[in-house]
């Protein structure tokens, strides 16, 4: 590790060279060692005080973008006071951490006074059990509170960094056993501090240097972060080598896996072999692989690309590989619209759908007629009075021929067919009764009557006896059953019938004529039954 001296030279050198930088060469293409941002926070040694917040941004723009979250400084070790954080500068990195939650703040703390003084192992022995002991807790307790009190009590403390070495009065060989236990002293007090959210990152040298680091390792309950500072110096040869060697990059990650602790690399950069950008290119992709909590650069000559101008290859290297890919234009692929060509409408007829109204068909109302039980009434047929006929006196005694009872046929009264709407009134024709023609010398007809009333009785002539008179019997209609209504039938007159034609002499005939009814009547004719007496004198029948 180059001394405080030489830091602060080649700061003021740099201070003056920091704008042209900041401001220098276009972004170099990216090529084939760009490597994948892998989430590691990056950052920079650029200065210890405020120069070193200032430049943050600057280095940023000179890497395209980059965002430089990690913030490294280092407390002064020539007295207790600047281990004590009694410095201004630390306002200023507190400012700059409290800018952005994401950014870390690392710092470099030197766990004795007269850090860089060269002082023999027999007297650095001695200081090592002092501390042991408990006779410096005071100064880191101040240390504590004093970053609490700033609003940075997540610092990430690199206490005791490169112990193996020979350079620093806080090296380890001298008595490791009390190093370690003035070490865990050391954390132990801080993080008694109110507030406190330190970690605690143990950063030895690459290789063996003058003791193994492991040997140095403090446990851990007091370590959060196994780092390694690695610069471009033996041992080895080659990049291989710094990987493979006794101490070397693979044992730091093997050995932290092992203690599940986080690696880190706080210090690295070009030293003893000049401009070398293969050792840039491997680090830098090393680091892409194992993806430590964070890495820091340190910027500055002999070890830097950006603010050392001895370095052109490796700056090259390093700016390529973390400057962000910067898209290039956007050329629109030029849309060419495929021209729509419309399929034509053809409407389709609307063809309405017949309504076809269903026919309410009315359910007919057939009264149900009201047949009433016809009353039959029983004919009070009048008693006919038959008046005594006067004898007459003849000079024959004749027998009283018997006169057959003409027989009066019932009218046959059709039954009205009652059709619907109209019901035809029926018409009942009136019984016809006939009067027996009885024989005389000037034989007169006599008239028909509907009423069932007796004829007078016919006086026949002296040589012709007289018929008994024929009662006619009142012949009853045949009750007709009516439709729904039905009027009462009215009779209808009976037309006089011809007169049968005068029997010859000495003979009697009657003649019934015969009533079919008005509508058959039209089809047979008027008809009528003759009987025929010959009562001459030949006949056999004449009893006198």
């Amino acid at each position: 590790m180059p001394t405080p001296r030489r830091r602060l030279a080649s700061t003021c050198i740099g201070t003056v060279t920091a704008g042209l930088l900041a401001t220098g060469a276009a972004l170099a293409t990216p090529d084939e060692n760009r490597t994948e941002d892998s989430g590691t926070a990056m950052g920079a040694y650029l200065a210890y005080g405020p120069d070193g917040v200032a430049r943050i941004p600057h280095l940023s723009r000179w890497l395209g973008g980059k965002e430089i979250r990690v913030g490294h400084t280092y407390l002064p070790g020539d007295q207790w006071a600047g281990i004590e954080g009694r410095v201004s500068f630390l306002e200023d990195w507190a400012r700059w951490r409290l800018a952005d939650d994401d950014r870390m703040f690392v710092l470099n703390v030197p766990m004795q006074a007269r850090n860089e003084a060269r002082v023999p192992d027999q007297q650095v022995a001695r200081l090592i059990r002092a501390g042991a002991e408990g006779e410096y807790d005071v100064h880191f307790r101040r240390l504590a509170e004093r970053l609490v009190s700033l609003g940075v009590p997540d610092t990430v403390i690199v206490l005791g960094w490169e112990m193996n070495g020979v350079t620093y009065t806080h090296r380890c060989r001298p008595d490791p056993a009390n190093w370690k236990v003035y070490w865990r002293r050391i954390v132990t007090v801080m993080r008694a501090v109110p507030g406190q959210k330190f970690k605690f990152d143990f950063a030895p040298n690459r290789g063996t240097d003058a003791i193994g680091w492991t040997k140095c390792y403090p446990g851990d309950d007091y370590v959060d972060i196994i780092g390694m500072d690695s610069y471009d110096q033996g041992p080895g040869q080659t990049f291989d080598d710094q990987i493979s060697q006794p101490y070397g990059l693979q044992k730091h990650v093997d050995f932290a896996r092992a203690h599940r602790k986080a690696i880190s690399y706080p210090e690295w950069g070009l030293f003893r072999r000049g401009d070398n950008p293969e050792y840039v290119r491997r680090m830098l992709q090393w680091i892409a692989q194992h993806k430590p909590l964070y890495h820091t650069i340190t910027d500055y000559c002999p070890h830097g690309v950006w603010q050392c101008k001895q370095n052109p290859q490796s700056t090259k290297v390093f700016r390529d590989a973390l400057t962000p890919e910067v898209p290039g234009p956007v050329v629109p692929t030029p849309v060419v619209p495929t021209p729509v060509v419309p399929t034509p409408v053809v409407p389709t007829p609307a063809v309405p759908t017949p309504q076809v109204p269903t026919p309410a068909v009315p359910t007919p109302q057939v009264p149900t007629p009201a047949i009433p039980t016809p009353q039959v009434p029983t004919p009070a047929g009048p008693t006919p009075q038959v008046p005594e006929p006067s004898p007459v006196e003849t000079s024959p005694v004749a027998p009283t021929p018997v006169a057959p009872s003409p027989v009066a046929p019932s009218p046959e009264v059709p039954t009205p067919v009652a059709p619907s709407p109209e019901v035809p009134t029926p018409v009942a024709p009136s019984p016809e009764v006939p009067t027996p023609v009885a024989p005389s010398s000037s034989p007169s007809p006599s008239p028909l009557e509907p009423s069932p009333e007796v004829p007078e009785p016919v006086t026949p002539s002296p040589d012709v006896p007289k018929p008994s008179p024929v009662t006619p019997s009142p012949v009853a209609t045949a009750p007709v059953t009516p439709g729904p209504v039905v009027p009462e039938p009215a009779p209808t007159p009976a037309k006089p019938l011809p007169q049968p034609q005068r029997p010859p002499l000495n003979s009697m005939q009657w003649c019934v004529p015969i009533n079919f009814g008005e509508w058959l009547s039209k089809l047979v004719g008027k008809q009528s039954v003759c009987i025929k007496l010959d009562l001459g004198d030949d006949s056999g029948f004449w009893p006198f």
